[in-house]
């Protein structure tokens, strides 16, 4: 056997020649490389399957917290609507007790609007009693006879409380329960229609209970008597 044939057949069974003679060759340095290379692989391999492992966990704990929160958030929308749902039946409830409340109100004003006005009339019947007994007793005194006695005396509109005409002149009596300045003035109006349709001097009455004494002095210095119950 030739020396060629010897080195293919070493090459060929003897392991260790055959790493010496790519030594020789400069093929172990390669070799060494890709082995270092396969091996940094493998270590890559092996840390990017630990850190998907470890991802896979992160995500998993991530699904059970949005998981958590979507039930958070299912629970607060479901407060959310029973809220909305009290608030309702609330608003409800305080609009129905103003309506029945200033039903009421309207009511009790409507009630004491007429109450108002009977206990006026009344108050006005009983004052305009009053000056006619007061009013007749001067009357008689002075010696005037009376042609007429109207209450309510109604002339084009203008309405006096009581009339009262004598021969000589006629009174025209007001009744307020706290008469005020403009109260003389409007009497004083009344006495001046009433004069110019009955042909005779007219003397304005003033008739209340809690006349003031500014309105005393005023209704005084037109004229007009006074008479306090």
């Amino acid at each position: 056997m030739g020396l060629k044939e010897e080195l293919l057949r070493l090459l060929r069974e003897d392991e260790e020649f055959r790493y010496a003679v790519a030594g020789l060759l400069g093929l172990g340095e390669v070799l060494a490389e890709l082995k270092r290379l396969r091996e940094d692989f493998n270590k890559f391999v092996e840390e990017s399957q630990r850190r998907w492992e470890e991802n896979n966990k992160r995500w998993e704990e991530n699904n059970k917290r949005w998981e958590e929160n979507e039930k958070r958030w299912e629970a607060n929308w479901r407060r959310w609507e029973e809220n909305e749902k009290r608030w309702a039946e609330w608003f409800e409830t305080w609009k129905k007790f103003l309506e029945d409340y200033f039903n009421f109100k309207s009511e009790v004003n409507k009630r004491f609007s007429r109450l108002e006005e009977n206990l006026g009339a009344l108050t006005e019947a009983v004052y305009t009693r009053y000056v006619w007994e007061d009013l007749s007793t001067e009357l008689r005194a002075s010696g005037e006879a009376v042609v007429r006695r109207i209450r309510n005396a109604d002339f084009d509109g203008v309405e006096v409380d009581l009339l009262v005409e004598t021969e000589k002149r006629v009174y025209v009596v007001e009744v307020k329960v706290r008469p005020r300045i403009d109260d003389v003035g409007a009497l004083l109006a009344k006495a001046e229609v009433v004069g110019s349709q009955v042909g005779k001097p007219v003397v304005p009455v003033l008739a209340g209970s809690y006349v003031g004494r500014e309105v005393e002095a005023y209704a005084r210095g037109k004229g007009v008597l006074v008479f306090t119950y």
